[in-house]
């Protein structure tokens, strides 16, 4: 399954990058590459650990088909965003010429439903690792880091449009349904 979401998350750095052509505004705050080192040193690290440490292992009855329900709904959460959004989405932090403000679909639940995708998968596979040392080294760093790049998203959607964002702010929670 990491293997999958790798492979997933490498096609979408291709493919998905704006277009400076296409492109109104465009600031990432380096959160992009910062983002896929923290994750990819999490996803390297976490497995480590479970290696050489058994620590607070649960019945791998109950982790096995929780971790990968869990890495599957992630994936179904950020492929219908990704789909949703269309040419709108990019995995930089980018405003096109043609950008408008979603606030249906998957939007309506959260601001950023692709980011509770991506956690989902990373919960998942942290879940499959059965070990709780594994999970926070994955899950903590992550998490800490996709807040910061959802900071960057909303500075840049509220430059672009302004009350209107702000208003959407208020409505929807930003990652957890009616939560947070």
């Amino acid at each position: 399954m990491g293997i999958i979401f790798g492979v997933s998350e490498l096609l979408l750095l291709i493919l998905k990058r704006s277009k400076k052509s296409g492109v109104k505004a465009s600031n990432d705050g380096r959160s992009l590459p910062f983002l896929w080192i923290i994750i990819t040193a999490c996803i390297i690290i976490g497995p480590l650990i479970t290696k050489r440490q058994a620590l607070g292992a649960i019945n791998s009855t109950i982790t096995l088909p929780a971790g990968i329900i869990i890495v599957i709904a992630g994936f179904i959460t950020r492929w219908i965003t990704i789909i949703q959004l269309g040419s709108m989405f990019t995995v930089d932090v980018a405003i096109s010429n043609s950008h408008v403000l979603k606030t249906n679909g998957m939007y309506k639940l959260v601001r950023h439903p692709s980011y509770l995708g991506l956690m989902l998968i990373i919960a998942g596979l942290a879940v499959l690792l059965n070990n709780w040392l594994s999970f926070i080294i994955i899950v903590i760093p992550i998490s800490i880091v996709l807040n910061y790049r959802m900071l960057v998203e909303e500075k840049a959607l509220t430059g672009e449009f302004g009350d209107q964002y702000l208003s959407y702010m208020q409505k929807v929670k930003r990652i957890i349904p009616f939560i947070y």
